[in-house]
């Protein structure tokens, strides 16, 4: 379940890409890919477990007001605002578009017709989260996992082409940009949603206890990280491979396209129109059923199931603003709060050190904000020249990952306050 959750249509279409760009230096870009792509989000779901089930009960640490707002944020984020709408989106276009004539396929109406029906099947399976394992971890993933297995396995016994030399740009630092794409997955986020969706689960499952929920998910996760791993090797290989046939492309997803129709003839785009909607729809429901959870409890007079039939309805609507308009959109808000959830999430595995104080976690994420929400502005062409020419000179900063000084500086003047200052005076 929690895989299936996970692949989403981006994380099939980001590593043919990386893969094209990265040619024989493959094994050290995966690397990097991994790391951010797998390992983050698996300690994101292990913090989630490690506070007591949801991103709330972290972000309170900081201050109540704020683990409210903040979730909030979050959750209408990725979401009935950005997340939720992007699936059908990319459903649609990538596993439907191209079996349309080109008069339907440039027309509205079949958008509405598909986003309708994708939110129906959405909500029906999201209405009950107990069944949730049954529905989605016993039934679509396997289907899912399937589809994808035909294409990897028939691409490394009959490869379409050699690997090829890496992309002169990419070439100089193959992890780092690897590393920084994987981030660009925003899979962390994802994963403090769906960590409330997979305490629920484990919870129905009869699993109650503390420890019992960590030890189940740690299992959970590390099954869901070596199925994670094993699509992205094989989609990063696909593309590797592919450069020869059908050249560079621009999206990862033209890659599988034409790489799906070389390995099975006018088969293969069946293969992959079956991938992208499973793929889609396990993460819908996910993210329906997350976020239902989440406002039923903020908003205790509306019920999950009311919540599942507003996000449900207004995912639909937002989706036929077209996937271009959504990521564009979404880049921005996604800017601002990725690395303040990153510095979330890992600062409470290590808040012990600390007493658990807000002031360690308040000036981290004081520093992070600092940097992220310009570079959120910058991502929605609005660049605030003063302060991008200091902070163009922060570490990182032109990968997007300047925001990491910043943290690690408030981190540990908030650690020495700690240590200056009695508890009783913190806590005030």
């Amino acid at each position: 379940m929690l895989f299936a959750l996970f692949l989403g249509a981006g994380n099939i279409i980001f590593p043919p890409k990386l893969g094209q760009l990265a040619g024989s230096d493959l094994a050290i870009a995966m690397f990097g890919f991994l790391i951010t792509g797998v390992g983050l989000p698996l300690l994101a779901i292990l913090a989630i477990a490690h506070a007591g089930g949801d991103l709330r009960s972290i972000a309170d640490r900081v201050h109540p007001v704020f683990g409210l707002v903040f979730s909030m944020i979050v959750y209408l984020a990725i979401g009935p605002f950005f997340g939720i709408p992007r699936t059908a989106t990319v459903s649609y276009e990538i596993g439907i578009g191209p079996f349309l004539s080109e008069e339907l396929a440039s027309a509205q109406w079949p958008l509405i017709v598909f986003s309708i029906l994708f939110f129906v099947i959405t909500m029906v399976l999201a209405l009950n989260p107990a069944k949730l394992v049954d529905r989605i971890g016993k039934f679509l993933t396997p289907i899912l996992f399937l589809v994808i297995a035909l294409l990897a396995i028939k691409s490394f016994v009959n490869p379409i082409g050699p690997i090829s030399n890496p992309d002169e740009k990419f070439g100089a630092h193959p992890f780092f940009k690897s590393f920084v794409e994987g981030y660009l997955t925003m899979d962390v986020i994802a994963a403090l949603i769906f960590g409330s969706v997979i305490t629920t689960a484990i919870h129905s499952e009869g699993v109650k206890t503390s420890k019992g929920l960590m030890k189940s998910m740690i299992l959970a996760g590390s099954i869901a990280a070596i199925g994670l791993s094993f699509v992205y090797i094989s989609l990063g290989y696909i593309g590797a491979t592919s450069i020869e046939t059908i050249g560079l492309q621009e999206n990862g997803g033209i890659v599988l396209s034409l790489a799906s129709k070389l390995l099975y003839g006018s088969f293969g785009p069946i293969i992959l129109a079956i991938t992208i909607l499973f793929a889609c729809l396990t993460t819908s429901v996910g993210l329906v059923s997350a976020c239902a959870q989440f406002f039923s409890q903020v908003f205790k007079k509306l019920s999950y199931k009311t919540f599942v039939l507003i996000f449900a309805v207004f995912s639909a609507i937002v989706a036929n603003v077209g996937l271009t308009q959504l990521i564009s959109l979404s880049i921005p808000v996604l800017l601002m709060i990725y690395p303040l959830a990153i510095v979330l999430m890992l600062l409470s595995f290590v808040d012990n050190a600390f007493g658990r104080r807000p002031i360690v976690y308040a000036l981290a994420l004081f520093g992070t904000a600092l940097v992220s929400i310009f570079d959120g502005l910058a991502g929605g062409g609005i660049v605030v020249e003063p302060v991008v020419n200091v902070l163009e000179h922060l570490p990182l900063h032109e990968q997007q990952i300047g925001w990491l000084l910043p943290a690690l500086v408030g981190a540990a003047i908030g650690w020495l306050i700690t240590l200056a200052t009695p508890k009783s005076s913190i806590n005030r």
